[in-house]
């Protein structure tokens, strides 16, 4: 009978230790079928639901349509102040709209703004065409650029989001353009602006941001709402607090109200559980690096970048960081060669590398004085 009661006792021990440990990594989730919510500077999923189901995604296309154009501006393709044209196509958009009239220009940048305030299709287009030069082609753009951020699970048709057959994207997909964009401050500039007016020949079209979390989370500055009868409700949203930035995305939720419910409660689970563990920092100085054939023959490194890890509240980190610089550096040497590497462990294993890049230039030193160097290091050799 003892023995009965003993094995009763470890199987409810066992049950309440498997099931505790099931609590502690499920305990919190959200009411929407598909979401996710990842850290912007490592790109470090912290939760997700569904995150790779294909869904239409509204107007968080115009993420996309975003991120182009900024592109075109950081390359010098165009400036901000250019004056774009409002064609047919574009004033003849539905949907959420600034009411554009045909014929007239407007600066990029009030267009950008009416995109990533008040999701303006008008607006969305008329760049979408002179970042393109044609809409086909910036439709062909878009997709191009899906590839190249690696959104397996997504395939553009407009730039609008407006209901379009074989024009869906993923709730990772869609983390993934966000967080591409979010590295664009002036965008941000925009997505965190409550109210603006943009002066059109007869009127001012008031821009209103459709996300209204601005006003009611702290520290959240973006980033692109989306909704139709087919999408459902859907929020892309950013926020950063204690040097962290985190991304989510909502979508398909049923009313405005929960869709940003549920953006809240997952900002408020990445804020409350997660800090960002920075592991390699950007420009630290390595010292004593000899370069024996340089006209000088002592140098410093740096570091390129930063590099960092997000780690639950709490639980201690397991990474451990080498500085491995190459067997046989020579000169000559160019600021910014790579010299070697701070290699990044987790438990043992190399997860990650940041380089180690030369901070000046030195030229080779000529036969003679190498040749007395080799001759102090004969004699100092000798009698040492």
């Amino acid at each position: 009978m003892k023995k009965i009661a003993s094995i009763l006792i470890l199987v409810l021990t066992l049950t309440t230790i498997f099931s505790s440990s099931i609590l502690a990594v499920s305990d919190f989730d959200v009411p929407v079928e598909s979401a996710i919510l990842i850290e912007a500077e490592t790109g470090e999923v912290l939760f997700e639901k569904n995150a790779d189901k294909v869904v239409p995604p509204a107007s968080i296309t115009k993420i996309m349509t975003l991120l182009l154009a900024m592109e075109a501006i950081d390359n010098g393709q165009l400036s901000l102040e250019d004056e774009i044209t409002i064609s047919k196509k574009a004033e003849s958009m539905g949907g959420s709209q600034i009411f554009l009239p045909d014929g007239i220009s407007l600066k990029l940048e009030e267009l950008l703004e009416a995109v990533a305030m008040a999701s303006a299709n008008d607006a969305s287009v008329a760049v979408a065409e002179a970042v393109g030069g044609s809409y086909g082609n910036f439709i062909h753009m878009m997709n191009q650029k899906r590839k190249e951020l690696g959104m397996d699970n997504t395939n553009f048709v407009n730039s609008t989001g407006l209901p379009a057959e074989n024009h869906y994207s993923t709730a990772r997909d869609i983390s993934i353009m966000a967080r591409e964009l979010v590295k664009h401050k002036k965008v941000l500039d925009w997505s965190s602006k409550w109210l603006d007016y943009i002066e059109l020949p007869e009127r001012n079209a008031m821009v209103v941001n459709t996300n209204k979390l601005i006003n009611k989370y702290d520290g959240l500055d973006g980033l692109k709402t989306g909704h139709t009868q087919e999408a459902g409700f859907c929020l892309a949203g950013t926020a950063k607090n204690n040097e962290m930035r985190l991304i989510s995305v909502v979508l398909d939720a049923e009313t405005d109200t929960e869709r940003e419910k549920v953006t809240t409660d997952l900002l408020d689970y990445g804020f409350n559980n997660f800090i960002k563990n920075e592991i390699v920092v950007s420009d630290e100085v390595i010292e004593n690096i000899q370069i024996p054939n340089g006209k000088k023959t002592v140098t410093t490194a740096k570091t390129a970048k930063d590099y960092s890890t997000v780690v639950k509240i709490g639980q201690g980190d397991s990474y451990d960081v080498k500085t491995k610089l190459k067997n046989d550096i020579k000169a000559p040497l160019n600021e910014g060669d790579i010299l070697g590497q701070k290699v990044i462990y987790e438990d043992e294993k190399e997860i990650a590398s940041v380089n180690i890049i030369a901070t000046e230039n030195i030229e080779k030193a000529n036969i003679f004085t190498r040749f007395l160097r080799s001759v102090k290091n004969w004699f100092s050799n000798l009698f040492s």
